[in-house]
């Protein structure tokens, strides 16, 4: 499900297993670039280029099979070389504000199609999609950021790390 900028709370609902965590992240990012769920994501992963907008040390823990780190802080465009400006992008974080912020960024830069993906690493646990570590091997370790927001990681077989 890809939605637009103008998403209301009842076009993302659902989008989340948890509702509380889906009326979490509605009420933390702005909706200023167009979303992608999860399950959409998961079922069309070839028709994206995946980025990771965390720290080094959160994407090293984990990240989906195939993302490149893009970082937040520390977000250097040259990491992005060699993608086309219409490639189509999607950007993640924990629940979706650090990426959404990078997405702006992205788009300021000319990239014309930046998805942000709704719930990001977190909701890819919750839903047990695979996760890989910084060699590439399959793990069931999420850093979730801190201990307050490990709350929102509900998967039965995720380690949680902060």
């Amino acid at each position: 499900m890809l939605i637009g900028c103008s998403a209301t709370d009842a076009q993302v609902q659902g989008l989340c297993l948890d509702q509380h965590f889906d009326e979490e992240i509605a009420s933390t990012i702005s909706f200023t670039a167009p979303i992608i769920g999860v399950t959409e994501l998961a079922a069309n992963r070839s028709s994206y280029m995946v980025f990771d907008t965390r720290k080094k040390e959160e994407y090293e823990v984990s990240h989906i099979p195939g993302a490149n780190y893009l970082g937040y802080k520390d977000f250097d465009e040259t990491r992005l070389e060699g993608t086309p400006k219409e490639a189509k992008i999607v950007l993640y974080c924990s629940i979706g504000y650090r990426s959404e912020k990078i997405a702006e960024r992205l788009q300021s830069l000319g990239y014309q199609n930046v998805y942000n993906l709704y719930g990001s690493i977190f909701e890819w646990a919750n839903r047990s999609y695979p996760l890989e570590d910084r060699n590439g091997d399959v793990t069931t370790k999420v850093h979730t950021y801190n201990k307050t927001w490990s709350k929102w990681v509900n998967g039965e077989k995720v380690e949680k790390i902060w």
